[in-house]
């Protein structure tokens, strides 16, 4: 997925604290937001049922979801309170709680309390960044976010899952270790002011030449051999863009000696 802006409340808008939304329910966009849940909840019930690869590609199909109801909803003019308000408890649970509970059942249990503890700082992370989006969209450059994307942060989490049951990699002492680090790394990221880039500013309705159509071809053929490892490499790049970003802007920032 080239762009991660599941958790910008897919209703977007959500308009100005000054406008007045509409407070009815639409069925189209909340359908979608409904399955994004399921596939939250499905990622939980089998992240307990030890059916870890399962789990972790049900959050990807949630992130694919999430993505495309805000989009349905703007298309349909059926925005609302409500849906963005469901939006964002759908995303607690699908980019919150399940890679939270699904890395720690696959392998920071066995950590101790060093592995609880990074699946709730993980699982805190989620519902800060969340909370401070809502609280925020009014007055936040558009084109970057604040943190790590929620969605962001749980395909990194469950991409780790992905690729190592993948590759039959066994649940060894070093590998909890590196699941530990890489969910505190996402739940802190994801409160950090770490700026990354939201693709917002990309029209999606502009006229494009024939190569870029041809490029997204290749790109999804290039995702179909080997779905995971292409997946987490996407993942793990923009994870970590947002870091160089930062280092540019402080660097440009810093006065000449």
């Amino acid at each position: 997925m080239a762009d991660f802006p599941p958790d910008t409340r897919h209703r977007l808008g959500r308009p100005s604290i000054g406008t007045l939304r509409r407070r009815g329910i639409y069925l189209l966009p909340n359908l979608f937001t409904t399955a994004a849940l399921f596939a939250g909840f499905y990622a939980i019930v089998q992240a307990m049922n030890q059916n870890f690869e399962v789990a972790a590609v049900a959050i990807y199909l949630a992130m694919v979801l999430d993505g495309i109801d805000g989009r349905v909803a703007r298309l349909t003019r059926t925005q609302s309170e409500f849906g963005a308000e469901y939006d964002s408890l759908s995303d607690m649970v699908s980019f919150g709680a399940a890679p939270a509970l699904v890395a720690y059942e696959w392998a920071l249990k066995g950590l101790g309390k060093l592995g609880w503890v990074a699946a709730f700082v993980y699982c805190a992370g989620a519902a800060l960044r969340l909370a401070r989006f809502n609280t925020n969209i009014d007055v936040v450059d558009k084109r970057y976010f604040q943190g790590l994307p929620s969605p962001a942060a749980a395909a990194l989490v469950a991409g780790l899952v992905w690729v190592m049951n993948d590759f039959g990699v066994d649940r060894a002492e070093w590998l909890r270790w590196v699941a530990w680090l890489v969910t505190m790394f996402a739940g802190v990221t994801m409160v950090s002011n770490i700026p990354y880039y939201s693709f917002k500013d990309i029209n999606l309705k502009k006229s494009v030449p024939f190569w870029t159509v041809a490029a997204l071809a290749a790109a999804l053929t290039v995702i179909s051999i080997k779905p995971a490892v292409t997946l987490v490499l996407l993942v793990l790049v923009y994870s970590l863009s947002g870091y160089v970003l930062w280092a540019i802007r402080r660097r440009r920032m810093r006065p000449l000696a």
